[in-house]
């Protein structure tokens, strides 16, 4: 039986296979050679062994594992023009950055991609494609978001403990926050949840629109970002979160001493909870809520247009990329696939120990389904951060009002500077 800490182990035994592969900047391919560059992790060491044993009668299949700053390397390989690989990965954070450089790749449609195009979650796939409908970066994994939360907590406060009755309970953002307030109040000393900013970036995740639109405006002050914002602050002003964000060091210690109720976030949010807390196995379950519906993460593969042999380069990345090698990519090193076939597959069926044997895919899958495809700008990740900026001031005590106005204003000042209109 597959479970998550044996995904650990696997992941630890595949990067140390690794150690023999070179690392940094690479060098030009031979001709009976076919590179292909990823960062650690980003791909199945497991199966890229077996796709270099199932091509070796066409090509050499090579992989190059950078370190440090991958899309840098990437973007100084595609802007020489010579020394480029096969088959470059793309990172889920820098897509949107390199959508706009649509000429330094090939569109894979025009080498088959479309072919299988109905394999993969349409968001995902739209998600990898420019505004005029090049497909630039071929899905690998996702991150699809649910609530993590503990039970025992739970059922002290007199709520729903089992996860279908829980997402009944809870199923928007307005009940989450209602359903905190009774929490907080029958369990005194325990958040609800770590920090509002949880709240305001899944909220937001679920919607159609970000911060720039299609046409390159700015749209940060509109009613979908306030929205995210009121419920975020609503943490704050009904005393439900402890001010701890995902990223500090206090979070760790909060998960595993029982801090807080819930936690929100991606699919792969779960390893964090398991390795900051692993004496705390069984004790969470994982309910889709109010939480699904949002994606966060999941990269892409791609064909420099600098490549030769891309008709075998697009076969490559189909077989990589297929069901299952998706669900074997899972089973290894936890990339949640972007194909839906691969959700009945033992390997993600599999009930896991972690979260109490729970069969936390029925959870994943269901939200991976209802994300709605949004147009990410190059700018966005910079203006989000303001406005979570803002949000930590709140909690820490600025007026919520305040913290919009101030938010809104240097997101503005910052799209203009960034070229947004």
């Amino acid at each position: 039986m597959v479970t998550r800490r044996n995904v650990l182990g696997m992941g630890a035994a595949a990067l140390a296979a690794c150690a023999g592969c070179s690392h940094g900047a690479a060098t030009p391919a031979a001709d009976d050679e076919m590179a292909l560059w990823c960062w650690p992790g980003g791909l199945s060491d497991k199966v890229l062994a077996a796709a270099k044993e199932h091509f070796a009668g066409q090509a050499q299949l090579t992989v190059k594992i950078i370190d440090g700053d991958f899309k840098q390397q990437l973007t100084t390989a595609l802007d020489q023009g010579h020394g480029v690989p096969a088959i470059v990965g793309i990172k889920g954070e820098d897509i949107a950055s390199l959508l706009p450089r649509a000429d330094r790749f090939t569109d894979l449609k025009t080498l088959g991609a479309a072919d299988v195009q109905g394999d993969y979650l349409p968001w995902k796939w739209q998600q990898g494609s420019t505004i005029d409908g090049q497909l630039i970066g071929f899905p690998i994994d996702i991150g699809p978001s649910a609530m993590f939360y503990r039970p025992h907590l739970f059922q002290k406060a007199g709520l729903p403990t089992a996860p279908a009755a829980v997402s009944e309970a809870i199923p928007d953002w307005s009940a989450y926050l209602e359903v905190g307030r009774r929490f907080v109040k029958a369990v005194p000393g325990v958040a609800f949840v770590a920090s509002g900013t949880q709240v305001f970036s899944v909220c937001l995740g679920q919607g159609t629109k970000r911060f720039v639109d299609e046409g390159n405006h700015f749209i940060g002050g509109e009613a979908h970002i306030r929205r995210a914002w009121d419920f975020a602050v609503g943490v704050s002003r009904k005393g439900l979160g402890a001010a701890v964000q995902s990223d500090s060091p206090r979070w760790p210690a909060g998960i595993a001493q029982g801090k807080f109720a819930t936690d929100l976030g991606a699919a792969w949010h779960a390893l964090d909870i398991e390795q900051a807390a692993p004496a705390t196995k069984t004790a969470w379950r994982v309910a889709g809520a109010s939480a699904a519906g949002a994606n966060s993460g999941g990269s892409f593969l791609a064909i420099p247009a600098a490549a030769t042999r891309k008709d075998l380069a697009m076969t490559v990345i189909k077989w990589l990329l297929s069901p299952e090698n998706q669900a074997a990519a899972f089973s290894d090193v936890w990339l949640f696939p972007s194909t839906p076939a691969a959700y009945r597959m033992p390997a993600l069926t599999a009930p896991d120990a972690f979260f109490g044997n729970q069969r936390t895919i029925d959870v994943f899958g269901a939200s991976a389904e209802k994300v709605h495809h949004v147009f990410e700008a190059p700018a966005d990740a910079a203006l989000a951060d303001l406005y979570i900026k803002q949000l930590k001031l709140v909690e820490a005590g600025k007026d919520p009002n305040a913290g919009w106005h101030d938010a809104v204003a240097a997101a503005q000042a910052a799209a203009v500077r960034l070229g947004v209109n």
